[in-house]
């Protein structure tokens, strides 16, 4: 996973920057500090404020190693800008992954280490997860609504490192789908997300700093998806 602005300061939500490249509709600038999404997780949007008035960001794609965002207007914009991204939404966003990451945490520990099959997470307040349990009993995924919520309210820490590919690769645990691990920063290392005392994955998302930052959720559905998958909805309270 590239190393992001968004990781080394997650308060960084108004900068100014400027623009290195321009198509009709998107631009490339010097500096972001908008998750561009991955990992089952939407985009940061933003408004960015610019010499002839303003337009919204509503997405940003990856070509060639370049994050282009797209704008809501065909412009071809220059020079200096500023920009302002969407408090409220990171925020949604940041309270959903980490309540995946204690969801997972919980159905890895209770389900004899049941890895991740797919991930989507949504601006809407709701998210969902695919886990490989063949033989799970819906009715005791369900029961673990109460322990997700005993532990957003316990208020444990959560934080992030980077540790090298290779050692990341060989500790168990850390690397939780099935299918698909997190690329690596250029410099071969890959980040790590940590709930103190529950739970230590390798994770390119937003998260919060505590977890009783996060309202309450709850789980919605359990369904099964052909054979093996059983899919557990959840939404913000």
């Amino acid at each position: 996973m590239p190393h992001y602005l968004c990781h080394d300061e997650p308060d960084l939500l108004e900068f100014e920057t400027s623009v290195v490249e321009a198509r009709p509709g998107a631009v490339l600038l010097s500096r972001s500090a908008l998750h561009p999404g991955g990992g089952g997780q939407v985009c940061d949007t933003a408004t960015l404020r610019h010499a002839h008035g303003e337009a919204r960001i509503v997405g940003v794609s990856v070509e060639n190693g370049c994050y282009w965002h797209e704008l809501d207007t065909p412009l071809e914009l220059a020079g200096e800008v500023l920009v302002s991204i969407d408090a409220q939404r990171r925020s949604t966003l940041a309270q959903l992954h980490t309540a995946t990451h204690i969801l997972n945490a919980l159905v890895y520990q209770q389900f004899a280490g049941a890895l991740v099959t797919g991930a989507q997470i949504n601006a809407d307040g709701s998210a969902r997860m695919d886990f490989d349990l063949p033989e799970a009993d819906n009715d005791a995924l369900r029961a673990l609504d109460g322990p997700l919520n005993d532990v957003i309210r316990q208020g444990l820490e959560v934080r992030a490192s980077y540790l090298d590919l290779r050692d990341a690769q060989a500790t168990p645990g850390l690397i939780r789908s099935l299918s698909v691990a997190p690329p690596p920063t250029p410099d071969g290392t890959i980040r790590i997300v940590e709930i103190a005392g529950l739970d230590r994955q390798a994770c390119g998302g937003t998260h919060l700093t505590n977890t009783a930052q996060s309202r309450p959720v709850r789980m919605t559905k359990i369904e099964n998806k052909g054979r093996r998958n059983r899919r557990v909805r959840i939404e913000l309270t």
